[in-house]
């Protein structure tokens, strides 16, 4: 256990909840003047995943504070084009993840470690790291197709040399990945790429450690150390050793039991505002992390993507809905056409009926379908109360 100081702020469990929701955007008027880019600095990583039923993870993550931003601005604002400074940049983070490109110096400690790590998954032939270097800085940003092919042939993680090899080189920092095309990643030399003023591995890895354990809490609100440790999944460890000199104050949560921290910051003012109501993504920074989420929200969620069908509770792509700052049910959902259709609903109760109906016309607005099919509701008698809702 990390050593902590008494602490000098008590928060009741609904205070902390409150505190986390403004963290992470969700309560307060959004900054839509910032937009995307705000989302994304304000967060401090964006999850990635290929799975795409209404939207992409990192599409639905914005959405979720700004309401129906169009997809193509959500795609402009993370990707830079051609020719312009990076503001933004792919890397492994909770997970793969868009981050502010101000953060690249803070990943030097994590492209260390990649480069003093002894073994590989993948083997490389002599010379196979050089040429995709070699060929990147004489051809400019290309996608692994473009250096060579993605793909040996067979399943999908029987990678090429080059695939490999750029792949390594992205972990390393030597490649970058600033934009995708077509979901794919474009790389490019993160000497050519990243803006100068970030481009440096001065910071040691403790001083690399601090500030996202800072960042980390800016972005929670209030967490332990296991949340702190899990927003950018650094080693326990890691935080004991510069939680103190973070910035973030000891503080006590009601039922939490056991030390939590919290940025000054979001101490500072009662957390007061409009709540969003919406679908949030499983990815989604708010809920990512599921012992924080059962333990601020009382609501347990597990992504059954990779669930049997048979064993699925909730569905695929289940997505929690968001309303008046609490969990109050979920949707499976998925599109025909202009149809959106919800496979299942779980609601925890009849009050949620009118929140997950609005939350679900704003989604299908938002993906451009006109009609919405209900074809499963649990409890059973909340079918038809949320049909006629939706039909009102």
């Amino acid at each position: 256990m990390t050593f902590q100081p008494p602490a000098s702020v008590a928060l009741s469990a609904d205070e902390a909840r409150r505190i986390a929701l403004r963290a992470q955007g969700l309560l307060g008027a959004p900054d839509r003047r910032a937009g995307v880019r705000g989302v994304l600095r304000h967060l401090g990583a964006v999850q990635l995943d290929t799975i795409s039923v209404l939207a992409r993870s990192h599409e639905l993550v914005p959405y979720a504070r700004l309401g129906a931003v169009p997809r193509r601005t959500i795609e402009d604002a993370y990707w830079s084009p051609d020719g312009e400074p990076a503001h933004a940049f792919e890397y492994w983070s909770h997970a793969a993840c868009i981050l502010p490109v101000e953060e690249w110096p803070h990943f030097a400690f994590r492209r260390r470690a990649y480069r003093a790590r002894p073994q590989w998954h993948h083997e490389l032939t002599d010379g196979a790291y050089e040429r995709v270097i070699k060929q990147l800085r004489a051809e400019g940003p290309l996608t692994a197709t473009e250096l060579g092919g993605a793909k040996n042939g067979g399943e999908w993680w029987d990678w090429s040399e080059s695939k490999v090899a750029v792949e390594r080189a992205l972990m390393h920092g030597d490649v970058v990945c600033t934009r995708r095309r077509g979901w794919k990643r474009v790389y490019d030399l993160a000497e050519r790429a990243v803006p100068a003023a970030h481009q440096h591995d001065d910071l040691s890895d403790t001083e690399c450690v601090r500030r996202l354990v800072a960042l980390a809490g800016r972005s929670l609100g209030v967490g332990t150390r296991e949340d702190i440790s899990d927003y950018h999944r650094l080693k326990n460890a890691q935080v004991d050793a510069v939680i103190a000199d973070s910035g973030l104050v000891p503080v006590e949560v009601e039922g939490w039991g056991r030390p939590a921290w919290a940025d000054p910051q979001a101490l500072a003012a009662v957390p007061r505002g409009r709540h969003r109501t919406t679908l949030l993504s499983p990815f989604d920074s708010l809920i990512w992390d599921r012992p924080r989420t059962e333990r601020i929200f009382g609501f347990t969620h597990r992504l059954e993507a990779y669930v049997p069908r048979p064993k699925r509770i909730h569905g695929y792509f289940a997505m929690p809905l968001l309303a008046g700052g609490r969990l109050l049910g979920r949707v499976d959902p998925a599109r025909e056409g202009s149809v959106l259709v919800a496979k299942q609903v779980s609601l925890e109760s009849a009050k949620a009926v009118p929140d997950m109906a609005r939350a679900l016309w704003e989604a299908a607005s938002w993906v451009g379908c006109t009609d919405i099919r209900l074809d499963r509701t649990t409890p059973p008698e909340l079918h038809a109360p949320l049909r006629a809702a939706l039909d009102a």
